[in-house]
């Protein structure tokens, strides 16, 4: 395989504090890569510098080695790398079906009168249809009216997931998919992150605390604390890694 995503000697800094510093991983084509790390790692910041919503100070980020780094957020996604957020970014006042709907792409109605056109009107009936299988995958479907104000925080986290979906993305940046969705959900949900690399080829980069998803889902677990990666390799490998253990694991941790 070879690598979708390179990150190289990444820098961020906010002040006199290197948040990222000089950290670098690939993830591969069709894989799914954990990241994890205490908190304050550099984690999320480094998500932000991949996606476009933080420039790297110095450093690069390459899609298919193109660099991307001084891309916008939007010019990412659209070139098929899409994030999700520790904390859901629902449009509270809209629908759940319509929130999920604006996130897919080649939106007609953005042309003036582009809503009046028999080929817009398809391609909004395509488009419902497909949110509407979403919502079903992740048993929102019932939600579809309501405002998405009204979701429970888990619920929420399920909206984030299946509107970057409906981005069509190639590669797909999760940020703590798994915080606040109760015990059910979370084997549903890792069940359809599995089903995502099977079915769909996504490949998947993933900011996790649950250890135990991270080493069920993950081909490969990347690790990072103060800023840099510290270590890398597979659920086992990582694991077992006393550089793992000294800073994230802790000497009594297991995973099972």
């Amino acid at each position: 395989m070879s690598a979708s995503l390179q990150v190289q000697d990444v820098v961020r800094a906010f002040g006199g504090v290197r948040a990222v510093d000089c950290a670098g991983l690939d993830v591969e084509a069709g894989s799914i890569t954990g990241l994890i790390g205490p908190n304050g790692a550099g984690k999320s910041t480094l998500f932000n510098c991949i996606s476009g919503f933080l420039r790297p100070q110095s450093g690069r980020v390459l899609l298919d080695g193109k660099r991307i780094d001084r891309r916008s957020p939007h010019w990412i996604a659209r070139a098929g790398l899409v994030r999700t957020f520790q904390t859901p970014r629902a449009l509270t006042r809209m629908t759940v079906l319509e929130n999920v709907m604006l996130a897919a792409p080649r939106q007609g109605g953005e042309r003036l009168g582009g809503s009046l056109r028999p080929s817009a009107r398809r391609h909004e009936r395509e488009v419902r249809a497909r949110a509407a299988e979403l919502l079903e995958l992740v048993r929102l479907d019932a939600n579809a009216r309501l405002l998405a104000g009204t979701l429970s925080g888990g619920q929420r986290k399920l909206l984030e997931l299946i509107r970057a979906l409906m981005a069509e993305p190639r590669i797909l940046l999760l940020d703590e998919p798994m915080a606040g969705v109760s015990p059910t959900l979370r084997v549903d949900l890792l069940g359809h992150i599995l089903a995502l690399r099977e079915r769909d080829g996504i490949t998947l980069l993933i900011i996790e605390h649950d250890l135990d998803f991270v080493m069920r889902a993950s081909d490969r677990v990347i690790v990072m604390n103060d800023g840099k990666v510290i270590a890398e390799g597979s659920p086992d490998e990582v694991r077992a890694d006393e550089r793992v253990i000294d800073a994230y694991l802790g000497a009594q941790h297991e995973v099972a």
